[in-house]
Parts: structure tokens; sequence; C-alpha cells
């Protein structure tokens, strides 16, 4: 077709207008409210080991995460909390911390008045907030200790730990219907309902609609999507997104990526959590850069500078694009926590980092600095680009150290006015 017949471009897809909800103060940290999609995580830390837990808080808060959640499962790790918040402080961290509360967290929030102060929100799980004649007691002193120390609430619904005789009641009026709905479409229902009706109840004794956050999660993919959707639908509270027992490695980055994609496209969700099981002596980090990468990736957010890398082929049988790009990608983001605030807009930048003359050249053309590495049989020289133009040829046995040193140039001129 002559390109004169095109009566309208071809479109461009991007993200989705989010959809508007009621912004939730988290210690400072602005969640929902059209405030930018927040990043969260948790640590695996035993709470009441003190130095532990203020090292993977702080590791957690440094790779960008902005709100970490801790367990306070007992009355030491309820202790901890004051001590953990004070050494952060010191450390020049004020990273919003977030205890998570089942079975007893009325009973902690009560003992410990220190602990429910220095935190900056509640989680509580209405499938364990308490049983039969005492959880709308126990539920209710919770919130109770979050509208007298001015604390949001999440309100987290598990399919692990879903409130039991709300899902009975579900399951037995659908049984009556004439053509009952899928189990699992009754346990969907069970859990936005299971979300609302506590949301609901927290208004009703008194703590205020911007200090309310929900999440509804669940390990299966299409459960998850629909019932986040569903939620959406029913309500204009914040959303916390998160598959649950997503797994460990790539299974976990992309099961969490493929569900949280199509929510976030949808408009759907305020903060998320990447819930990776780590790899033995693992980095509780990965989780954190995940989360990232994927705001980055679809558009949401810029956190650190994009390297581009072909995969290799035939034609690349050298090893040396692959180790520079994995180089300079680790150098970018461990120099991001100063950078980001010596070189304002830093985290846009784009390098590019090819293998070949097949698609090295036009590749790094669209980047703000690229470079095109020999491939087999191909010229010992190196083309760098810079804004889209040829700038320098660089060859011999230090071509990967030069470029780093071209890239810092760049970082330096270009953000550093």
């Amino acid at each position: 077709m002559p390109l004169s017949d095109l009566s309208q471009p071809i479109p461009l897809t991007s993200p989705l207008q989010r959809r508007q909800t009621v912004g939730v103060d988290v210690g400072g940290v602005m969640v929902g409210g059209g405030a930018p999609i927040v990043v969260q995580s948790m640590t695996n830390t035993d709470t009441a080991d003190i130095d532990a837990t203020v090292a993977q808080c702080a590791a957690l808060s440094k790779a960008g995460s902005e709100i970490v959640r801790i367990t306070v499962d007992r009355d030491e790790s309820a202790a901890a909390v004051p001590h953990i918040a004070d050494r952060l402080e010191r450390l020049g961290l004020d990273v919003p911390l977030v205890g998570d509360f089942h079975y007893i967290g009325h009973k902690l929030l009560a003992d410990h008045p220190a602990c429910a102060e220095r935190l900056a929100k509640y989680r509580i799980n209405p499938g364990n907030v308490g049983f039969k004649n005492k959880k709308d007691a126990q539920f209710g002193a919770i919130i109770a200790q979050a509208i007298k120390h001015d604390k949001p609430v999440r309100v987290g619904v598990n399919w692990g730990s879903l409130d039991q005789e709300l899902l009975t009641v579900l399951m037995d009026e659908n049984a009556k219907l004439a053509e009952p709905a899928p189990a699992d479409a009754v346990m969907r229902e069970a859990m936005v309902q299971s979300a609302l009706l506590s949301a609901h109840e927290a208004e009703r004794l008194g703590l205020g609609r911007d200090r309310i956050i929900l999440s509804v999660k669940v390990s299966d993919i299409q459960h998850l999507i629909a019932v986040y959707a569903e939620l959406a639908r029913r309500t204009d509270h914040a959303l916390h997104l998160g598959l649950t027992e997503a797994g460990m490695g790539s299974k976990g980055i992309v099961a969490s990526s493929a569900a949280l994609s199509v929510l976030l496209q949808q408009g759907i969700g305020d903060t998320i959590r990447i819930s990776l099981t780590p790899e033995p002596g693992g980095d509780r980090t990965r989780e954190v850069q995940v989360a990232q990468e994927l705001l980055q990736t679809m558009g949401f957010r810029t956190f650190v500078p994009i390297v581009a890398a072909c995969p290799g082929c035939g034609r690349t049988t050298s090893t040396v694009f692959q180790e520079l790009a994995e180089k300079i990608q680790a150098d970018l983001r461990a120099n991001m926590p100063v950078w980001r605030d010596k070189y304002p807009g830093v985290e846009g930048l784009k390098v590019a980092v090819m293998g070949c003359i097949v698609n090295g050249p036009g590749e790094s053309k669209h980047a703000d600095i690229g470079i095109s590495l020999p491939g087999t049989g191909e010229t010992p020289a190196a083309p760098v680009f810079v804004d889209g133009k040829k700038a320098h040829t660089l060859r011999g046995a230090n071509i990967a150290a030069d470029f780093e040193a071209l890239v810092q140039d760049y970082v330096e001129q270009r953000y550093g006015g």
C-alpha cells in the first residue's frame, strides 16, 4: 500500500489512564489519588532480630522500595518496631514501615503503643483478624488503634486465608440458585465482599475513607485479574496489587508480570509488590528491581536508565557485548542512589550495547548513547553513537572500559548542568 493511501497513522498503544481512587498518605508516601504507582516490599527477617531487620529494611529502601512491610507476630517483634524505626532514622532513611498483623494484632497494638505509633500503616487480614463472636470486636479494636494513632489500614484479603464463614454463606446461597455459578466465581465474590464489607465497617467505626487501602490476592493469574477487575468496578478505594505466592526465579517474575501488567494496563492499581521466593542465599532486593522494571517498561515510571542489548546470534560469537551490557546495567543501577540527586533526570537515560552490524548502528542511534561491537568476521572496530550521531570509534582490548568512561562523561555533560 502506498504511503499516501494511509489516511490515519498507526495508533500508539500506551498505558490506559489510571482509574481515580482516593489518595492515602502512608508515612509521607501517597498511594492512590493520582500519585505515581508506589513500589513496596516486605522483609523476611525475624522482626525481633533488630540488626537483621534494620539491615534488610535499609537494603530494600536503598534499592527503591518506597514502603517496607515487616511482620509483627508476637510481643518481641512489636517491642522491636520502635528500635528499628529509630535505627533507620539514624541511617537517614525515612522509609515508611507497615506492620503485618494476623490473629493477635488487636492485642499487640494495645500492649505496645510505641509500636502502634511508629508504624506508618497496619495491614490486617479479615480472614484471621478474629473468629466467630470475637471477630467484630477484634477488628474494631484494630480500627480504634488506627484512629487513635491516625494510621491508615490495608485490608488484605488472601484466598489462602479467606473468611470461611462468609464463603460458606455465599456457597449455600449459590447452591439454592436454579443455575449455580462455578465454585471459583463464588470464591472471587467472597473475596470482593470480604474487602468491601471490612472497609465499610472500618468507615462506620470512624476510619476515614482516605485511610483505607484494599487488596485481594490470589496465586492464579486469571483469578487475580478477574477479582481485581471486579473490586475496581465496585469501589474507588486505593488498591494494592500483588500475585501472592508467585514463586521462585523466572517463574515468579513471569507470573507476577503477566498478572500485574494486564491490571495496570486497565488502569487498576496504586501500589504493587512482586512476591518472589528468594533463591537460597538470594538477594531480597530482587523483588524491588522487578517491580521497578515492570513499571518502567510499561511506561508508568522511570527508575534507572534502560540498557537495550541484542540477544546474540551466530554473528555474535564474542561474549564481549554480553559482558559489557551486564556491566553497564549493573553500574547504572549501583550509581543511581547517588546519581538520582546529583544528576536530575538521569533515570530516563537510554543506553544501547549491540553485538553486530545488522541492528547495532540503528539501535545505537535510537539510544542516547550506544555502541555497536564487531560481530564475527567484522572489522574490529566499535562505532559509538551519541544523540543519534556517530561520535567515536573504539578499537583495541579496552573497548569496554572506554565505553564505560564515555557513558560516565555523557551523564555528567547532559545531566550535571
